[in-house]
């Protein structure tokens, strides 16, 4: 590398780095209405269901996938 890099590498970069970034104008509330049990088992349900049972198939059919055949 050239001693002139860092210099052209600052150049380029340092106008990018003075831009004003927006920010986000969240602000939390309380629910209008609370979530009642059936309405989180079902959410618990669909998580297992989507996510941990898909990975768990593969990890248990791993050795099956190492053969080659």
């Amino acid at each position: 590398m050239s001693v002139l890099t860092p210099l052209l590498l600052r150049g380029l970069t340092g106008p990018a780095r003075r831009l004003p970034v927006p920010r986000a104008q969240i602000h939390s509330k309380p629910p209008r209405e609370q979530l009642g049990t059936m309405d989180i088992a079902i959410g618990l349900t669909s998580c297992f269901l989507c996510f941990l049972l898909p990975s768990g198939w593969v990890l248990s059919h791993l050795e099956s996938y190492k053969k080659r055949e």
